[in-house]
């Protein structure tokens, strides 16, 4: 007689089948960690409001280098199994399809960046601090958690670490509380958010008020990098006034930008955050796009986030489009003098890759972040100006802190552009490996 086989979890993103779990949600996150930077070491009780998609008996979380001490759902102990990167739980009784029930999980642990085949992520010490740079699987590396874009969540963080460290977390601060050597402080973010965007950064670190509209903006950094830094990020709010015109108003409720004391390879982005490396704000306004580009994921990547890796494009392509509206906006070169600069590169390079489905090895590929940024300039020759923005700026309210597929955005780009003038553009650009043509007519 044969067995029936074991089930794992639904497998929820091609490109990451190891991460996440499609048979419930996670709708918040109540994270309180204690960490001690001398040791590294990280303790702490997550606790997962979780709702069931369908019948289960078990689920699975995501959580990697890091042990499991005690498991329990409404209150009552449950068992569970972690293998690798995997923690299965099995309830102590079935959840309904459509139940809500509270998961509650203790673990401790020295917690290190997760690999991947885009490198290390999650989790990473500095050579005074951490900072956590999780795209696309790295969440997992320091709190349990259903790890993939189309779960987002809300999240209240507790943080208590060694009191001379200065700590910036997703989300407000809403208390803080110093007992002797050690410092608590509670963060809240009420705005949805997925998992790869939550963040903390602990180090020696001093802050700045940059500017305080449209948006109140902070810097965070270490002593003596403030004259670059400002000189760099001068014109910031002006951008953000120009990203608010062209793509609608600012998502979050503030934005702060962290700048570590060690070199960074690149910025990252996180929900209403950037980090960069000090090598990267040098005073000379020389990398001034990447400033723009990190600004621009607030809506593209954070706010509108990818329900799926596959569908990349979404992120990085407008956040590089909007590098070449900034630099317009600037008095720079225009967008349309950098969309034929780039076309000409990249029809040098291979023709192999589907801006719609690249792959798990080329989805962070520049091709994915240029051939994007051209189909939306390629997208605006065909229709106009004024209805390529009123496009897009819709396209941002629609789904405010929601998820999005390339699937959704042909729907929409067509149904309000008209599917004479842009269906078969669309289609060639997003499904065709050869790269498409430039519209011919140069845009003013």
């Amino acid at each position: 007689m044969s067995q029936t086989p074991r089930v794992g979890p639904p497998v929820l993103d091609a490109y990451i089948p190891e991460r996440g779990d499609g048979s419930y949600v996670v709708t918040h996150y109540d994270l309180d960690l204690d960490y001690k930077v001398s040791s590294n070491r990280l303790s702490g009780r997550a606790t997962l409001a979780v709702t069931a998609l369908r019948d289960i008996d078990s689920l699975t979380v995501d959580l990697v280098g890091l042990r499991v001490q005690k498991v329990s759902l409404d209150g009552r102990a449950a068992r569970w199994a972690h293998r690798g990167s995997r923690v299965r739980v099995t309830l102590p009784s079935r959840l309904a399809a459509g139940a809500a029930a509270r998961l509650a999980i203790t673990y401790a642990g020295s917690p290190g960046p997760a690999r991947s085949r885009w490198g290390e992520v999650g989790w990473e010490e500095l050579s005074d601090g951490v900072l956590v740079a999780s795209q696309p699987s790295g969440a997992a590396t320091w709190f349990p958690c259903n790890d993939h874009p189309r779960h987002k969540a809300t999240y209240r963080l507790t943080f208590e670490c060694d009191s001379p460290y200065a700590v910036v977390a997703t989300g407000a601060l809403v208390s803080t509380r110093v007992r002797g050597s050690r410092t608590s402080r509670v963060f809240e973010q009420r705005h949805p958010t997925a998992s790869y965007l939550v963040t903390v950064h602990v180090g020696q670190y001093t802050r700045f008020t940059l500017a305080e509209s449209p948006v109140r903006q902070v810097v965070v950094l270490p002593a003596g990098l403030e004259r670059p830094v400002r000189t760099d990020l001068s014109r910031q709010p002006r951008m953000l006034e120009v990203f608010e015109d062209l793509f609608g108003e600012y998502p979050h409720d503030d934005y702060t930008v962290v700048v570590t004391a060690d070199d960074l390879e690149i910025p990252l982005e996180a929900q209403a955050m950037a980090t960069f490396g000090p090598n990267w704000l040098l005073g000379r306004h020389r990398e001034e796009r990447l400033v723009a580009h990190e600004l621009a994921h607030q809506w593209f990547g954070n706010s509108l986030t990818i329900s799926s890796w596959s569908d990349i494009w979404l992120n990085e392509g407008f956040a590089c489009y909007a590098e070449w509206l900034w630099s317009e906006a600037a008095g720079g070169p225009t967008a349309d003098g950098n969309a034929r600069t780039h076309w000409a590169r990249l029809s040098r390079l291979p023709q192999d890759l589907v801006l719609a489905d690249p792959g798990p090895d080329l989805m962070f590929d520049d091709r994915v972040y240029k051939r994007g940024a051209l189909t939306l300039h390629a997208l605006r020759i065909a229709s106009g100006d004024d209805d390529f923005f009123a496009m897009l700026r819709t396209w941002v309210d629609q789904h405010r802190h929601g998820t999005v597929s390339t699937a959704a955005f042909v729907e929409h780009a067509t149904g309000h552009l008209g599917a004479d003038r842009v269906e078969g553009l669309l289609r060639a650009w997003l499904w065709s490996t050869p790269l498409p043509g430039l519209p011919g007519r140069p845009l003013r």
